[in-house]
């Protein structure tokens, strides 16, 4: 009988479905194939999922393979993650694959299996323009823009918990600092168009506010977002869905309704009025002040460079993003056709500079999917200083590429409001992955470093990598990317410190006396 009422309940179940289905006007399949339809919607939601665990090979997956995805997994558990049996590329075909070129022989290295060996940056930052806060960044690896609304509170807070174990900096991202960013890791505050945390009621900079917001917390520089890879010229856009009464607080908006970043800022209209702007954020607050933006219109670059050049004004640092980057909501245009990929856009900027002789005037951050070790190396042979990671670092607390980041229905709590899915998230032992994570990246690029026969990441230069054009040519990076000689790597006097840091052999301690 019991069975008997449940199946009764499940065909009337069946049947009420198929009687909307069949006067609905909205989804011509389900009107044509009722209840059955649902079938391809069902596939349709969980099609990543399906894909990344079923369909496709371990190399094939966008934004980030299986592989890459099973590697940062391995590396933020600290488990075993090495690869077997040779690799997934096709090494005799593929085109623009990178490879390092090792050295038989070289010079006195850093311990390469010390898990806690140092990776300071080679540069000091703020140091060339003589900030009163100026300091060497204690790791090249460090947490990339993610604001607290695009990022669950909890996720941030395993973030910043992370940073703190690993000894890496974690940038705020323009949403303004919440205090899921004060669970101990240093900060970069960024400052976005809205100026959310340091904003009049009308949307325009107050610089009072800024300052008590730095002194309110270990912020250690300054970063003036221009735009991000996700959606460069077009300013940021945070659903309604997501902004909740606690993000409206801390952003100074309206509960519940979308938030719109400009996508330009009102400080300041042109180059020259930017540099007065830096110098007026790091006179009154003393710490270094730098620009992040994607990379377009090279004009600005260049005029840039050409008003640092005379040495009165100028950024501390610049970080460039690539426009395979992003972690947020954004058009699929912008996503996909607007700024130019990393390396040819960081390798346009840089030579700008590197015509005026100014690269060892300043620290050059690069991200975009340079969370992996290949990737890294290569951009610290164009040049880069240090590396911001965002999304792999997303990874590492559990994201699984869900790519639902934009509806508010994360499966896994990290970007996303939604109190239930939140509660997935335990951010002390997700700060543990995050940290490892970071950690182990470090190491690997120290490996790298010690093949090349260098002691840093920053002394790989671009003759030591090549560009494959299948079977039949290789060109080095300096060739693909048109620098001159001496371009991509530092100046000789911070090359001698960077290896005189990391090589500096440990005072024995004193016998004592007979």
């Amino acid at each position: 009988m019991r069975a008997r009422n449940i199946g009764a309940a499940a065909a009337t179940a069946l049947a009420v479905v198929a009687a909307r289905d069949l006067v609905q006007k909205k989804h011509a399949l389900l009107r044509n194939f009722p209840v059955v339809g649902h079938a391809r919607y069902l596939l349709e939601t969980i099609g990543p999922e399906l894909r990344q665990y079923i369909v496709t090979s371990n190399d094939e997956e966008r934004p980030f393979s299986r592989d890459q995805r099973s590697w940062i997994y391995a590396s933020s558990k600290e488990e075993n993650n090495y690869f077997g049996f040779g690799t997934d590329n096709d090494v005799e075909h593929v085109q623009g694959h990178a490879y390092v070129k090792q050295r038989t022989f070289a010079g006195v290295l850093p311990d390469l299996h010390d898990p806690q060996t140092p990776l300071p940056s080679a540069k000091v930052l703020g140091g060339p323009r003589g900030r009163a806060k100026a300091f060497r960044p204690a790791s090249i690896v460090n947490i990339s823009a993610m604001s607290f609304g695009s990022l669950s509170g909890a996720a941030i807070e395993a973030l910043n918990k992370g940073a703190a174990l690993a000894g890496t900096m974690h940038n705020t991202g323009e949403g303004g600092l919440s205090s899921y960013h004060r669970s101990g890791g240093d900060l970069v505050l960024q400052i976005g168009t809205s100026y959310f945390g340091c904003r009049n009621e009308d949307g325009t900079f107050n610089l009072d506010k800024l300052k008590a917001v730095v002194d309110s917390a270990p912020v250690k520089a300054l970063e003036i977002k221009l735009s991000q890879g996700a959606k460069p010229g077009l300013g940021g856009m945070l659903p309604g869905a997501k902004v909740t009464p606690e993000i409206a607080e801390i952003r100074g908006i309206p509960a519940g309704k979308d938030c719109a970043s400009p996508s330009r800022h009102t400080a300041f209209h042109d180059v020259d009025s930017m540099l007065d702007f830096v110098e007026l954020l790091a006179g009154e607050t003393g710490l270094p002040v730098g620009i992040k933006s994607a990379v377009g219109d090279m004009s600005f670059w260049e005029e840039l460079a050409t008003l640092m050049a005379r040495g009165d004004r100028g950024v501390d640092f610049v970080t460039i993003d690539g426009g395979e980057g992003g972690t947020g909501a954004a058009p699929l245009i912008f996503s996909d056709s607007v700024s130019v990929p990393f390396r040819m856009g960081f390798s346009r900027v840089y030579s700008t500079f590197a015509e005026r002789g100014l690269t060892d005037q300043l620290t050059f951050i690069g991200s975009g999917k340079l969370g992996l070790p290949e990737n890294a190396a290569v951009a610290f042979a164009l040049g880069v200083d240090m590396i911001n990671v965002a999304r792999e670092a997303m990874l590492s607390i559990g994201c699984i590429q869900a790519q639902k980041c934009h509806t508010d229905k994360c499966p896994t709590g990290i970007a996303t409001q939604d109190p239930w899915l939140v509660r997935g998230v335990d951010a002390p032992s997700k700060a543990t992955r995050a940290a490892m994570y970071l950690r182990t990246l470090r190491k690997e690029l120290l490996k790298v470093s010690g093949a090349v026969g260098v002691a840093h990441p920053s002394l790989i230069a671009p003759h030591d990598i090549d560009i494959m054009n299948g079977d039949y040519e290789a060109r080095t990076l300096a060739s693909v990317y048109g620098y001159k000689d001496g371009w991509g790597e530092l100046g000789k006097d911070l090359a001698d410190e960077i290896t005189e840091l990391l090589t500096a052999q440990p005072e024995s301690e004193p016998k004592p006396a007979v």
